[in-house]
């Protein structure tokens, strides 16, 4: 079973890749700082390819509930706990 924190930093080398952030490593995303609007910036079509990839990588199903994903897709933090909640064993 990883720790939080090698899924922490699995997550952001994922979103980097699936995004395609240039000129960013995953030791640049800050865990606890948002992924939307702030933080990083990222908008709703980025959202729609961190969850197609998350649905391949570890098996789970994200919700068409907005208020739901504004929750989970907070943060790193707040996605790795999701992930680790829900992910196929």
């Amino acid at each position: 079973m990883p720790t939080p924190e090698s899924l922490e930093e699995e997550l952001k080398a994922l979103i980097i890749e699936a995004v395609a952030l240039e000129d960013i490593a995953p030791t640049d995303i800050e865990t606890d700082a948002p992924l939307f609007i702030e933080g990083l910036g990222l908008d709703s079509i980025d959202a729609l390819e961190i969850v197609m990839v998350l649905e391949e990588r570890f098996g789970i199903t994200v919700e068409d509930d907005p208020d739901t994903n504004q929750q989970i897709f907070a943060s790193v933090r707040s996605l790795a706990a999701f992930v680790s909640e829900h992910r196929v064993k």
